[in-house]
Order: structure tokens, then C-alpha cells, then sequence
């Protein structure tokens, strides 16, 4: 009896030497995981809308880590991972253009402990109301009928668009550059014609009833909406912009005056907006016309302009929250774009975007009047239609292969992503100075360069639409004469339609 007691008191004093010496194990084991660590001096960043840069430090003594920002193209890391020490990772924001604010959120990982978060912010870009009064004073429920078709959708619809050049715009009013008002007649001729959209060069700030309020004249305003009603009713697209307009956008492209010009953009863009509401999406808007942006900076405050537009015709409701939104590149100059319009402006409506460009290339032969030091006109462009006499006018660049170089651009740029490419504005001087055989053979070629445009623009997802002046004399793009309504040059229209079989 004894010795089985004792048997059992051995028996149960090494199981429980043996739990102890377990847990022993199991707590070592667990103190060993526990010391990974991970941790960062921050959990939460915020950055301004402009463009600046933070810094974080990553302690650790794990053997690897990651650290990611999914989903957030705004951010750049300086480094993508490393290992156990002390490490600064450097994070920089590019500029919040929009007037929203933006989050995103930073990962550290490892496999050998937890992760750690980090949350940053980005305030939207200040609008500045205060300059002048809103002009959005009766926002309505977004109205998505008549307003179906994306900018894709919409794009495919647009066959050949030709500018009522020198007139909406003309400085002094309508026909203070010699052209006559725009009746319904003309439009008429134009889709008669063979064009199934217009693109309506827009002065406004002429037309202020009080500078200081930056107030357009209703007079105005209704005019620009009956010759809006001219093109709808003959089933045509229509653009309408803010032209040249005395510069004060285009040639101020600038963070001296960007808060001045946001100001006045977000004015006038309130009030064409609501005016012109009720029209379906047969009207698109453009922010401006050839911008005057030549580096990244410039870029940076072009992008602000957009983005205020944007805001502004979306702000006021109805159909404008579903209209699709032209914004140009830098000088509309497609090698500038290609590699200064990088990122677009942001909008509450998916997909009703394009962007714009011009093409007036080479300018020797498209619009040069007279030699200059860098270059001397040329009359002649295209493989087969260069002079053996007048040799040296002939196209040394710009001819077909560059022409499809720089809509390549374009195509891979935009349209390739959905996004549709106007060409807002291109053509050819005539030159009707010359006389005989070389008349001729500039004609002809003017006439192979506009077809062979139109159709490198459609091959490539390009709008063309035409560039005319209503200039039917020497160093003209007329093709229309508005006098009578008439076809003046039946070669250039007979191109453009070419160009589109």
C-alpha cells in the first residue's frame, strides 16, 4: 500500500514537472514572436493641395517589410520595402486640383508580425467665390434624359465639324471682322454640306454688364443660345467655348493670376451653364482655346482652370451634370500635350470627357504669310505634289509620316483610353498670290492635305472639325461664302468629304 502511494506521488510530481517544463517552452516561444516588432513615428498624415512631401520613420527588427499605397497614384514612396534598422521613408502628394479632398491609406507589411496603417488626407484646392458673387443661383436635380451617350458614344456620332470662325468671338462684336451675323441660313448651307457639327468660337468678356461683378449681358447670353438652337435644330453637335476672349485666360496662365482667373472662370462658366441648361447632350462646353502653357508649372495652373470649369458646369445641375466636357492641351499643340498633359482634371460624372487639340502643321505651309528667319513658307506638301521648279518651296517636314506620328500620339494618349480627342481647329491657307502651274499644284496639294488629315484624324479616333474664317481671299481658310451662304471653295469640300470614304 505505501509503495503504491508513493508510486502515484512520484508519478503525478513528473507530470507536473513536465507541464511546468512545457509551459516554460511554450512561454519562451511566445516572448520569441512577441519580440518583432514593427512601428512607425506616425499613424496620420495631411497634406496640403499643394504639392508637398512628409516623412515617416520605420522602426523595426524584422528580416523584410513592404510598404504600398494601392489605388493612390497621388503618392509617391521613395522606397518600396527594406529590412530590420531604422528607416526614413520619404512620401510626396502631387497637387490636388480638385476642390474635393482625398484620402488614401499606407500599408507596412511583413510576415513575421502585424501590419501597420497610416491614413493621409489631401485638402482640395481652394475656390475662390469672393472676387465675384455666384452665379449658380438655382442649381437643379441632375436630368440624365436626352443625356445618354458617353463622351465615347457621343464621339462616334461626330462625323466632320467645321468653326464659325471670326464671329461669336470677333473683338468689337459680332461682325467686327467682316463677317456677317450667323443666320439660320448658313447654318442650313453648312449641314447641307456635308458637316454634322459646329464649333462656335465664344467671346465674353466684351459682354460684361459689370466688370467688377463679372455679370455677362443676358442680350449676350441669348444670342450665343440662338445660334446654339440654329445647329440642334438641324440634328447637329455643338461646341461652345471660351475663345481668345482678349487673353485674359489664355495668355494668364500663371499662379500670379490663377486665383483671379479661377474667380472669373468660375463666374462666366456659372452663367453660360445655367443659360444654356436645357439643351441635350447635342451641346458640349469647352474651358478655353489654345492656352498659352509651355512647362509643367504652367501646366499645373492650366489644370486648375479645367477643374474649375468642370466644377462649375457640373454645380449647376440638370442636364450640365451628365454634358459632355472638352479641356484643352497646353497651346493645343499635340507634342506639348503628349508631354505636359499627364493627368486630367477630375469629374463627378463618369466618362464625359475629351480633350482638344489644333493642327495647323507644318506652319510653313498651313498658316505662314511671309519667310521668317527660322523658315520660309511652303506652298507645296505631300509626297506627290512638290514642285520641280519651285523647289524651294516645297514641305522639308511636317508631311505625311509626322502627321501620323502626332495623332499616334493622341490615339495612344486619350482615345486608346476612352478618352475622345477633338481636333478642334486645323486647315490650310490658300495662297492664291500664285498664278499658272503653281497655283495649281498648291491648290491640289492644299486639297490632298486637308483629305489626308481627315483621314489620318478618323484612322487615329480624332474629331476633325475645320477651321474657316470666312476669309475667301489670299491667305483665306474660307470655304463657306457668307455673303450668300454659297460653297466658295468646292475643292476643300470635296477633301474634307474624301477624307472621310
Amino acid at each position: 500500500m505505501k509503495n503504491t502511494i508513493k508510486t502515484y506521488f512520484l508519478s503525478t510530481l513528473l507530470c507536473f514537472s513536465f507541464l511546468s517544463i512545457w509551459a516554460c517552452s511554450s512561454d519562451k516561444e511566445e516572448e520569441k514572436a512577441a519580440a518583432k516588432t514593427l512601428t512607425v513615428d506616425t499613424s496620420k498624415i495631411d497634406f496640403v493641395s499643394k504639392g508637398s512631401e512628409a516623412s515617416i520613420k520605420i522602426n523595426t527588427n524584422v528580416t523584410a517589410w513592404t510598404i504600398s499605397n494601392p489605388n493612390s497614384s497621388w503618392l509617391q514612396l521613395s522606397q518600396a520595402g527594406g529590412t530590420s534598422g531604422t528607416i526614413t521613408v520619404k512620401i510626396t502628394a502631387s497637387e490636388n486640383t480638385s476642390t474635393e479632398a482625398r484620402t488614401a491609406t499606407i500599408t507596412i507589411n511583413s510576415g513575421e508580425t502585424s501590419s501597420v496603417q497610416i491614413a493621409v488626407t489631401q485638402a482640395g484646392a481652394a475656390v475662390v467665390t469672393s472676387l465675384y458673387p455666384s452665379y449658380n443661383t438655382n442649381p437643379i436635380t441632375a436630368d440624365q434624359s436626352g443625356m445618354s451617350s458617353t463622351a465615347v458614344q457621343l464621339a462616334a456620332k461626330i462625323k466632320l465639324g467645321w468653326n464659325i470662325g471670326n464671329t461669336l468671338e470677333a473683338t468689337g462684336g459680332e461682325t467686327a471682322w467682316g463677317n456677317p451675323k450667323v443666320t439660320k441660313a448658313l447654318i442650313d448651307a453648312v449641314k447641307a454640306n456635308g458637316f454634322n457639327a459646329i464649333r462656335i468660337p465664344c467671346s465674353w468678356n466684351q459682354y460684361l454688364e459689370n466688370a467688377s461683378t463679372a455679370k455677362i449681358k443676358t442680350e449676350w447670353l441669348d444670342r450665343v443660345k440662338e445660334v446654339v438652337q440654329y445647329c440642334v435644330d438641324n440634328d447637329m453637335y455643338v461646341v461652345v467655348n471660351i475663345h481668345w476672349d482678349g487673353g485674359w485666360l489664355e495668355n494668364n496662365i500663371t499662379e500670379a493670376k490663377k486665383v483671379e482667373n479661377n474667380a472669373k472662370q468660375k463666374a462666366f462658366w456659372e452663367q453660360i451653364a445655367t443659360h444654356l441648361r436645357g439643351f441635350d447632350e447635342h451641346l458640349l462646353f469647352a474651358s478655353a482655346n489654345e492656352p498659352a502653357v509651355e512647362d509643367a508649372s504652367q501646366m499645373a495652373v492650366l489644370t486648375s482652370y479645367h477643374q474649375t470649369f468642370i466644377n462649375a458646369v457640373r454645380s449647376t445641375g440638370g442636364k450640365n451634370a451628365y454634358r459632355t466636357l472638352v479641356v484643352q492641351g497646353p497651346t493645343t499643340d499635340i507634342e506639348k500635350t503628349n508631354k505636359l498633359m499627364t493627368t486630367l482634371p477630375t469629374d463627378s460624372a463618369a466618362n464625359r470627357m475629351m480633350v482638344e487639340v489644333h493642327y495647323y502643321a507644318p506652319w510653313n505651309f498651313g498658316g505662314l504669310t511671309k519667310d521668317e528667319t527660322w523658315g520660309k513658307m511652303f506652298y507645296y506638301w505631300g509626297a506627290n505634289y512638290h514642285s520641280t521648279t519651285d523647289t524651294e518651296r516645297n514641305a522639308t517636314y511636317g508631311e505625311e509620316a509626322d502627321l501620323e506620328k502626332n495623332f499616334k500620339l493622341m490615339k495612344t494618349q486619350f482615345v486608346d483610353k476612352g478618352i475622345p480627342v477633338l481636333l478642334g481647329e486645323f486647315g490650310a491657307i490658300r495662297r492664291t498670290t500664285l498664278t499658272g502651274d503653281a497655283l495649281t499644284l498648291h491648290l491640289a496639294s492644299r486639297a490632298y492635305y486637308l483629305k489626308t488629315v481627315i483621314k489620318t484624324a478618323k484612322a487615329n479616333g480624332l474629331l476633325p472639325f475645320y477651321w474657316d474664317e470666312g476669309s475667301i481671299g489670299n491667305n483665306g481658310f474660307g470655304i463657306f461664302k457668307r455673303s450668300d451662304n454659297s460653297v466658295f471653295d468646292t475643292q476643300a469640300l470635296t477633301a474634307l468629304k474624301e477624307g472621310l470614304q
